[in-house]
């Protein structure tokens, strides 16, 4: 496992010298220590960077060069797939399974954008039709610049992936500021990196706490970029500090995304489903199916299936087999899950299952798989993400009903319809006002398609072309046919 900062294609201690712990949310021990990166260090990441941007080869290669270190980044990502899946679960606490469902994921990614690095070479430049003659025009895709990065600790490498792969096909370099809950995976990109080939300077990462390091990465004036995926408090500050110099931004942000029940949905189906949109990942994930409203005929009975199959989920250490539920990531998240259940029970939501800390697993950040009924519509705690495995669940009558339900919320990442009705299915699913939509089903995420939201959930989509296009300029060049006769101004 990596120690130091990725700089320049070298390993560096940080500037002062100081290191922080990795933990293991299991048992809160330490295994392992990094750099702590500061302002000095990302200064110097960025103008790595700059320098391999400006002057290197990287942005001057063809799509299609490119795409054979991205290809090889991600063969040998998947090469590796058990080594960096066992490391996520010492770092994050997820199950072995969804840890290496993540890491083969990532690998994913990065072919996915070797291909679209390939395909550069013919889209790159589009003839435009300007209805007139003397005059051709074409609007061409070029690299954005140096791109910063930073990234959540609910998926390290993965999230690390949908932001250094598509900047990377597009010629772009990069400054990735991992979360410091979850440092060790994204390191292990430069050494994937170094060994692909890529050159020193267009991938630079810098391992520290946010005021030390991220704010300085928003704030360089060397990045032309900016891309962030975490809380809406710090998106917010993000965009306000980027709009000082007009840097591009792309944010994908919190959500409280709802899942409306119909009663022809199967019961079974219903329950795997809330199930896999709220306990997957043990809740940590942004787009969590964690509001769930339920047609009032099915209401008690789904709850109670509900209950007894969280009840069965096994918990702990990620690499004991058969666990499906692991700790959260670290004590302060832990902290704020308990008090987000202790203030819902407040507010008059209804305990049917959990909420606490399971028996024998005092020593790490277990958290029940809980399941909170009939919360008020303008309690806290039906309005605002937990990220945790807690799932609110309330009632409905009509359709139009839980349509405005649904949409009652200031975040719009996602959003979930189960119905044997299909054209019903359809017709809510426009309904949502969120930008992930699933039908009869819950957090199914594919490379190919567009990811991000409306409202307070961000700006920008990842994933797919669009999250290439991220990363690309488009700029217009026109020529005048020499062959024609011109004179305007001078006159002989």
């Amino acid at each position: 496992m990596q120690s130091k900062l990725f700089i320049n294609g070298d390993w560096v201690a940080a500037s002062s010298g100081a290191m922080f712990d990795v933990v293991d949310p299991s048992d809160n021990s330490v295994v392992h220590q990094v750099a702590r990166g500061g302002t000095e260090d990302i200064d110097a990441a960025v103008k790595a960077a700059r320098a391999a941007f400006d002057n290197g080869p990287w942005p001057r290669m063809s799509g299609a060069e490119r795409a054979i270190i991205l290809r090889k980044m991600g063969d040998e990502i998947a090469a590796r797939t058990d080594e960096l899946a066992r490391m996520e679960v010492l770092d994050n606490g997820k199950p072995l399974p969804e840890a290496v469902w993540d890491i083969e994921d990532t690998a994913g990614v990065f072919h996915f954008y070797a291909d679209l690095a390939e395909q550069l070479d013919n889209d790159a430049d589009e003839e435009v039709d300007l209805g007139t003659d003397g005059f051709t025009s074409k609007a061409v895709k070029e690299p954005v610049g140096v791109a910063g990065a930073i990234i959540p600790w609910n998926f390290p490498m993965l999230m690390a992936s949908w932001k250094v792969a598509p900047a990377l096909a597009a010629g772009c370099a990069m400054v990735l500021k991992p979360s410091e809950v979850t440092s060790l995976t994204a390191l292990e990109l430069g050494v994937i990196a170094t060994k692909a080939g890529l050159p020193a300077g267009v991938l630079n990462i810098v391992t520290g706490f946010g005021p030390e390091a991220g704010q300085p990465l928003t704030e360089h004036p060397g990045v032309d970029k900016l891309a962030f995926t975490g809380s809406v408090p710090t998106g917010s500050r993000i965009m306000t500090t980027a709009a000082k110099d007009v840097k591009t931004v792309s944010l994908e942000l919190g959500g409280k995304s709802p899942l409306v029940v119909f009663a022809d949905t199967p019961i079974s189906e219903a329950v795997e489903w809330i199930m896999f949109g709220i306990f997957w990942n043990q809740g940590e994930v942004c787009s969590a199916t964690s509001r769930v409203l339920i047609e009032a005929p099915i209401y008690d009975a789904v709850i109670a299936r509900l209950a007894e199959e969280a009840k069965k989920i096994k918990i702990g250490h990620g690499l004991e087999d058969g666990v499906l539920l692991g700790p959260l990531v670290n004590k302060s998240q832990h902290e704020k899950v308990l008090a987000a259940i202790a203030k819902g029970k407040s507010e008059g939501a209804r305990v049917v299952s959990g909420g606490g800390i399971p028996a024998g697993f005092e020593q790490g950040c277990f958290v029940e798989p809980t399941i909170l009924a009939d919360a008020p519509l303008d309690s806290w705690v039906w309005n605002e993400e937990i990220f945790g495995p807690v799932v609110c669940v309330r009632p409905f009558d009509t359709e139009a009903e839980a349509i405005e339900l649904a949409n009652r919320s200031e975040y719009g990442l996602a959003a979930a319809v189960m119905s044997a009705d299909t054209e019903r299915a359809e017709r809510v699913a426009r309904a949502f006002r969120a930008g992930i939509v699933w039908i009869n089903c819950s957090q199914p995420t594919f490379t190919q398609a567009p990811w991000g939201g409306y409202k307070k959930s961000g700006i920008g989509r990842e994933l797919g072309v669009w999250g290439l296009n991220n990363y690309l300029e488009t700029k217009q060049i026109t020529t005048w046919d020499r062959s024609r006769p011109w004179g305007w101004y001078l006159k002989e």
